[in-house]
């Protein structure tokens, strides 16, 4: 598999994860056109579940950049006549395309694809892996408190099937922070430590609610949404016991009224929206890293 893949975040040492922040800064900061050689570069985004933030913000991303995208449409596709997901990758790396964006619902999808020899940026597995997603949520807590040591964060919600958990959880321990869960029991994970979100929420820097991944079978019975809301949602009555400076974060689509009040979407502790501009730098960074450019100058 291509050196320059990204596929989960233990892909990355901690001075690379620093590189990416710094670069998605500087695409933030600057209005430089850096005339990077993935212009006119053939990228395809295989989005096989559906996506809003992360397929259209690497499209954005790789637009900006200059590259030529293509967005793959499993429906429409020979996957409809029993084509592998090998194969259909392999087709796109045979006629010219230099790197692929792939969200699957199978958890470790790539470990299918270990003959393929261009880059694969993970777009999210199953309940596994969103590193994409992980590094967007580093670089906003990074901008807010200016470190990511010593950070105390709780994530919210379905704990089970949330990829996102999984992908922070790895990377937020291993860069200093201290990370709690908290929400339904039938949603814990093995090896996640779990508290009490009433007791959580006058400890954490940052709050990461999670959405109910129905999808992938979350379910409680007898819960109304409503209900869901008062016992595990982030309420207004919480909001209040939040720690002056923390913030909440989302990794969205945002369920208004479920996991979180309608009013704090937009609150002033509220990063939410924040970190659907940040997607966007990040994937910036992150094709630029696909495509084998060394990270910016950290004087630049």
């Amino acid at each position: 598999m291509n050196k320059h893949s990204l596929l989960t975040m233990k892909d990355l040492s901690t001075t690379d994860i620093f590189s990416i922040l710094h670069d998605a800064r500087l695409f933030d900061d600057s209005h430089k056109d850096w005339q990077l050689p993935m212009q006119n570069a053939l990228v395809a985004n295989l989005f096989f579940e559906a996506s809003t933030r992360t397929h259209f913000s690497f499209e954005s991303a790789q637009l900006q950049l200059g590259c030529k995208v293509a967005d793959f449409a499993a429906e429409s596709s020979s996957i409809t006549k029993g084509e592998t997901l090998y194969d259909t990758v392999k087709t796109f790396e045979m006629i010219g395309y230099q790197c692929v964006v792939i969200r699957h619902p199978k958890d470790e999808y790539f470990k299918e694809l270990k003959n393929i020899n261009i880059p694969i940026v993970n777009a999210g597995d199953g309940k596994g892996n969103h590193p994409s997603q992980c590094l967007l949520d580093l670089l906003t807590m990074y901008n807010e408190f200016g470190t990511l040591s010593g950070l105390k964060v709780v994530i919210v919600g379905d704990i089970l099937h949330s990829r996102v958990a999984a992908s922070n959880k790895e990377a937020l321990e291993r860069l200093g922070s201290q990370v709690a869960f908290a929400g339904p029991k039938e949603w814990e994970r093995p090896g996640y430590p779990t508290m009490d979100f009433d007791k959580a929420i006058e400890w954490a820097d940052v709050v990461m609610m999670l959405r109910i991944q129905k999808e992938r079978g979350a379910a409680i019975s007898g819960m109304k949404n409503g209900e869901y809301l008062e016992k595990y949602g982030l309420t207004k009555k919480r909001y209040e016991k939040m720690r002056p400076k923390a913030i909440i974060c989302h990794p969205a689509p945002v369920n208004r009224g479920i996991e979180i009040d309608t009013d704090l979407v937009e609150a002033r502790k509220s990063r939410i929206f924040e970190q659907m501009h940040n997607g966007m730098l990040i994937r910036k960074a992150i094709m630029k890293r696909a495509f084998g450019i060394p990270a910016f100058e950290m004087s630049e």
